[in-house]
């Protein structure tokens, strides 16, 4: 009799409490839809001070659209948020001083649809034998920004000051001040640049070329690589450095296959937001591998060049980076992956003197894949 009274004690307990303990183990809005990056324990206090000063934190306002919205209304919506983007850069940026030592070259060339294509070139002074080449490919989400952002002007600088030569590709957007080009116009570009800086190794002192860049710009990354084998060029490729990649286009649409998507919904950046601004690259339904490789197939996958793809913790984006880097891995491919921890969406990158240690690691971790590449 005590045995059993025992046993029904225990099934109760467990009844009543494992589901609570469950639902606080989840990490994130999964454990509680109503958190925010302010409050999520595993956010970085320092990251998380700079968010704060330039109102980065909390909840970002919902877009004005739907995927029920006119292109028109879309398109507007998309253009309105370059500026606002633009202003919180460059308060971050107004402080941050450029590296010395270096040299800069502007080149146009002639793209591959006919259009010119502006090139940015920053190199060491005096350098007195070959080094690394990476490619740059900015971010804003293949919609909107440019190269001549002060943000993308400093990422290629301090690369430059590690010993790269690095190029910053004026790729076309699909909205704002280089809109309105849908897919695969700003790809396009891209392919471009890696077509002339690998004719014109020599001339810029480039011995090999590693394709890189953060968030829309780790797709192109990664699809100018895919572009690139399915063009038979892809060993003018040596290597490719996806930061936070944007790569599914399963944004705001209930998606439960890239459970991040859900858990760090809100994090700096929204699902929702994600999706309507992916709506203009290629469709709202798009699974086209060339414009969002998370869909790419083994056969695609297979014979790519070495890759390594860093992911923030607290990004809605982190799992479909992760999950590329599995497959990538599983066909073959030389890969690291690498969570950043306690951070947000291509936090290394915006905020230099907010988080120094992680932003000098993130440029150490691209120089020594560069230089180590066989």
């Amino acid at each position: 009799m005590k045995k059993t009274i025992l046993l029904l004690a225990l099934i109760a307990i467990s009844c009543n409490t494992t589901p609570k303990k469950q639902n606080e183990e989840l990490p994130g809005r999964l454990g509680d839809k109503n958190l925010t990056v302010n409050n999520d324990k595993r956010i970085n206090q320092d990251l998380l001070k700079a968010m704060i000063s330039v109102g980065l934190d909390g909840v970002p306002p919902a877009p004005t659209v739907t995927y029920d919205s006119t292109s028109e209304e879309i398109q507007e919506y998309n253009n309105g948020l370059e500026p606002l983007y633009r202003e919180v850069f460059g308060n971050i940026y107004s402080a941050v001083e450029l590296p010395g030592g270096l040299m800069n070259e502007t080149k146009t060339i002639k793209g591959d649809d006919g259009n010119d294509v502006k090139l940015y070139i920053t190199k060491p002074e005096n350098a007195n034998e070959d080094m690394p080449g990476i490619l740059h490919l900015h971010g804003g989400g293949m919609a909107i920004m440019t190269a001549a952002d002060p943000n993308y002007v400093y990422w290629r600088h301090k690369l430059a000051s590690k010993g790269l030569v690095v190029v910053g590709v004026e790729f076309r957007n699909t909205a704002g001040e280089l809109g309105n080009h849908p897919f695969p116009a700003g790809l396009n570009d891209c392919v471009s640049a890696l077509k002339w800086v690998y004719e014109n190794k020599k001339e810029l002192g480039i011995s090999k070329i590693i394709v890189s860049g953060e968030s829309g710009g780790g797709n192109l990354s990664i699809a100018t690589a895919l572009k690139a084998k399915q063009d038979g060029i892809v060993n003018y490729i040596d290597g490719v450095y996806a930061q936070c990649p944007y790569i599914s286009n399963l944004y705001g649409k209930g998606n439960t296959e890239l459970k991040s998507l859900t858990e760090n919904d809100t994090y700096f950046l929204r699902g929702d937001m994600l999706g309507v601004m992916a709506s203009l690259y290629d469709g709202i339904k798009s699974t086209n591998p060339i414009a969002w490789p998370y869909h790419a197939d083994n056969s695609m996958l297979k014979g790519l060049p070495p890759h390594a793809i860093t992911v923030n913790e607290l990004d809605p984006l982190r799992d479909e980076g992760l999950a590329f880097s599995k497959r990538l891995k599983d066909v073959g491919v030389s890969v690291n992956a690498k969570i950043i921890k306690g951070t947000v969406h291509a936090a290394e990158n915006i905020f230099p003197l907010e988080i120094p240690e992680i932003h000098n690691q993130a440029i150490e971790d691209i120089k020594s894949f560069s230089y180590n590449l066989k």
